[in-house]
């Protein structure tokens, strides 16, 4: 009876651990904040072309398609960008345009008149749809328009 009781309570704890672990798609690689255009080419008229220009991307390098509904992106002055229905396919990468445009299974459009992201410093944070935060990304630079992350 000693033994039955060791086996089971090992059998517990092991299955216990178990849900720590992270799933498979985790275990694959993360959804994450990839690349922020900060600065985009020419003057800051505030165009759709020039507002176009500046952007965020997020990649997904899991093993699995991820849902990212609800799904949020903010910069330091709280700008928020909320992912509609969309699945960002493994391995795949979406970039989130500042202005208006058709929104495409690559290109997401904020449909914003002015700019999102200084040209300076800023923070790209992006949450579950629950609020979970999942990544950021910052720069500090105005030497380069663009920061990889």
């Amino acid at each position: 009876m000693l033994r039955t009781r060791s086996v089971a309570a090992a059998a517990a704890a092991a299955a216990a651990g178990l849900l720590l672990l992270p799933s498979p798609a985790q275990a694959a690689g993360s959804v994450h904040v990839y690349k922020i255009y900060y600065d985009s080419p020419g003057s800051d008229t505030r165009s759709n072309t020039s507002l176009n220009g500046e952007y965020v991307q997020i990649r997904n390098t899991t093993s699995a398609a991820v849902s990212l509904k609800g799904w949020t992106v903010t910069d330091a002055s709280n700008h928020k960008y909320t992912f509609g229905t969309f699945t960002l396919g493994k391995g795949k990468t979406v970039t989130i345009r500042t202005g208006r445009g058709t929104n495409t299974s690559a290109t997401l459009y904020q449909g914003r008149g002015a700019y999102v992201w200084n040209n300076d410093r800023d923070t790209a944070t992006l949450r579950t749809s629950s609020g979970r935060w999942v990544d950021n990304c910052s720069y500090n630079s105005t030497r380069v328009d663009y920061k990889m992350c």
